[in-house]
């Protein structure tokens, strides 16, 4: 895999930098170095792309990192830049070729930041509203980023944009009982073509009415964590379906604890009634570059040594340009999890 190759590779580096010297100059002549963030997601109606540079002083002239952070034009380039994203669509063998669509990348100034390592409350963004483009029929689109800088040098990133129709849930219904097992069930969904990270979620929402106020609307939930698509189960029998594993007392146990003894003193005159809504599936996906970006920052955060590479896909500076989106499926509770909810649990749960 090549998540599998990159740990490798990166630690080979540190066995490297193990062996070298220790002096290190801690200012070098200086570079202008471009540092890029942007999360595209094709759902999403404006992308943002944050576009800063590197700043430092010098051996004859220490500057304080964390007071220079604080001033906007250390960070920004001055005037606009020429920065625009080009679009790429699959073609054969695993070719993408232009397919002649350019969007340009406006600035803007968002408001509200709160003060704290870098300056604020305002920060300058590039952005687009133009829509991006996931494909369907196994075709599929890359997206290149072009920023030309005051000097008339260029920095270029590549993404492959997550969210083609491969990407789904396929589990259309969880099932939970109230007495203790070990009994578990399956999360199924089909991998996206784009993606190594995912993050899987779960929650139920219900509405709750006590005697002489309102109805409220309230939830539960559990998320999985992140993971690389390596930690999932793959599904025997398929080629992209992958899954993981749930309890079937974990609705139970979590109304337990989100309602406690909160229960109906009378049924026949309950001092709080409840209805079920609905449950949501979601599921978060990352293209190969965060996934890549986030195993080297965990490298990095274990690691003894201080210095350690962080991953980056900018070519001619650092950062991270990727791709990101989330789908959700509602599923149906079992037949069995609405008895004992209704019938058996002391909550006073009753369905709309």
């Amino acid at each position: 895999m090549k998540i599998i190759r990159f740990i490798l590779t990166l630690y080979c580096f540190v066995l490297v930098l193990d062996s070298c010297s220790t002096k290190v100059d801690l200012y070098a002549e200086y570079k202008d170095i471009p540092i890029v963030y942007a999360m595209l997601n094709p759902k999403s109606d404006t992308n943002y792309v944050k576009i800063t540079r590197a700043f430092c002083g010098s051996n004859d002239n220490f500057i304080n990192a964390n007071d220079v952070a604080l001033i906007a034009d250390s960070s920004n380039y001055p005037g606009k830049l020429d920065a625009h994203i080009v679009e790429l669509k699959s073609s054969h063998d695993n070719y993408y070729e232009p397919t002649g669509r350019i969007i340009a990348l406006d600035t803007i100034t968002l408001h509200g930041k709160e003060a704290g390592v870098f300056y604020a409350p305002d920060q300058t963004f590039y952005y687009t509203t133009e829509p991006f483009n996931t494909g369907k029929n196994g075709v599929k689109y890359k997206y290149r980023l072009v920023v030309v800088k005051p000097d008339g040098d260029s920095l270029t990133a590549k993404t492959g944009m997550v969210g083609n129709e491969e990407f789904s849930i396929l589990t259309g219904g969880v099932g939970f009982q109230m007495a203790h097992t070990n009994n578990v069930r399956k999360i199924i969904f089909k991998a996206d073509g784009f993606a190594s990270l995912y993050e899987v979620s779960f929650q139920f929402n219900y509405l709750e009415q006590k005697a002489g106020q309102g109805t409220k609307k309230k939830s539960i939930s559990r998320s999985f964590g992140t993971r690389t698509i390596d930690e999932f189960h793959k599904l025997e029998g398929t080629g992209n379906c992958y899954y993981l594993e749930y309890s079937e007392n974990w609705l139970f146990d979590a109304l337990a604890y989100a309602i406690g003894g909160d229960t109906i003193v009378d049924p026949n005159h309950p001092n709080v009634i409840r209805y079920t809504d609905d449950f949501v599936i979601s599921i978060s996906a990352a293209s190969d570059d965060l996934a890549y970006y986030y195993i080297a920052s965990q490298v990095q955060a274990n690691s003894p040594m201080s210095l350690v590479t962080t991953y980056t896909n900018i070519e001619g500076g650092y950062g991270l340009f990727s791709s990101r989106t989330k789908i959700e499926r509602v599923a149906n509770l079992s037949a069995n999890t609405k008895r004992e909810l209704f019938g058996i649990s002391p909550w006073g749960f009753k369905e709309q």
